[in-house]
């Protein structure tokens, strides 16, 4: 499979943006600490992840389908996590 260097650098760019939701993720999972977590900034960037997933599909650019269809699930986690943990810790 030849590389060309676009998708090199997009498949970079792919897995640096993922992986930087990673320790948001297992931190938020961890502490259940949710209060520095904005809903409506965590909520328009999982839509817009979804509108980029379906970008790339519709483009049929790998790169980009792969690592929005990883960054939409751990988007997804946090506003869960946000809706879920937020509640417990109201009064």
């Amino acid at each position: 499979m030849n590389l060309s260097l676009a998708d090199a650098i997009g498949s970079a760019a792919a897995v640096l943006t993922t992986l930087s939701f990673l320790p948001q993720a297992l931190h938020t999972f961890r502490t259940r600490d949710v209060s520095g977590i904005s809903l409506s900034m965590y909520s328009a960037f999982t839509v817009g992840v979804a509108l980029w997933l379906v970008y790339g599909w519709l483009l049929g650019s790998w790169p980009i389908v792969i690592a929005n269809v990883f960054t939409l699930l751990l988007a997804l986690a946090i506003v869960v996590m946000k809706l879920v943990f937020g509640r417990s810790g109201r009064r």
